[in-house]
């Protein structure tokens, strides 16, 4: 018998509706802020119509709906009886005994996503060159949230949609990083408003 067979409907257990919902959702957010943190560095994308601090301030604010959508996902998966998973999971790797690699992978990267969120939000306190490479470690996070997703979350691990949703966002973030790093980032040249 499949897992998908043996899934419950949602009358019957919404929370793990809840959690599969929340969780493709913050996996998309986190997709989709990693590519305007991504955008956001690039000076050569900044137009008059869109300055780079349009950017940047999306990049913040669908990073922390990312992190609620995350909260809730996480908090709904344990509350839900459908899978065995303790509290110590959410922030300690490798102690799962549901899927333990994969849900290892999304424990890391949720604490690296936590750490790079909090350290973004008092960042005009710390010194920049930790906050920066503190913040690059989102480029390892992310790929380890992608294997959780697509080995752990039943509508991507059985071939269904959300496999199509792992494959375009890394197709998505492949075309963000491979932009990033063919234009040049000569910033304009700025103009003097007094004359």
């Amino acid at each position: 018998m499949s897992v998908l067979a043996a899934a419950p409907t949602l009358g019957q257990a919404p929370l793990w509706y809840l959690a599969r919902s929340t969780g493709m959702v913050s996996f998309v957010l986190v997709t989709v802020a990693l590519c305007l943190g991504i955008a956001s560095t690039q000076r050569a994308l900044a137009s008059p119509s869109w300055p780079r601090f349009a950017t940047q301030g999306l990049h913040r604010n669908v990073s922390l709906l990312g992190l609620a959508f995350l909260g809730v996902h996480i908090v709904t998966t344990i509350l839900d009886g459908y899978v065995n998973i303790s509290w110590w999971a959410v922030v300690v790797p490798g102690i799962s005994h549901y899927r333990g690699t994969w849900v290892a992978l999304g424990t890391i990267a949720f604490d690296v996503i936590v750490a790079v969120i909090a350290t973004s939000l008092v960042r005009l306190r710390m010194n920049a060159t930790y906050w920066r490479r503190l913040h690059l470690t989102v480029y390892a996070a992310w790929p380890l949230a992608w294997l959780h997703f697509l080995k752990t979350g039943t509508d991507a691990a059985h071939g269904k949609f959300g496999l199509w949703i792992a494959i375009a966002a890394a197709v998505l973030v492949g075309v963000a990083v491979a932009a990033r790093t063919s234009l040049r980032d000569d910033p304009a040249p700025v103009r003097s408003v007094v004359r």
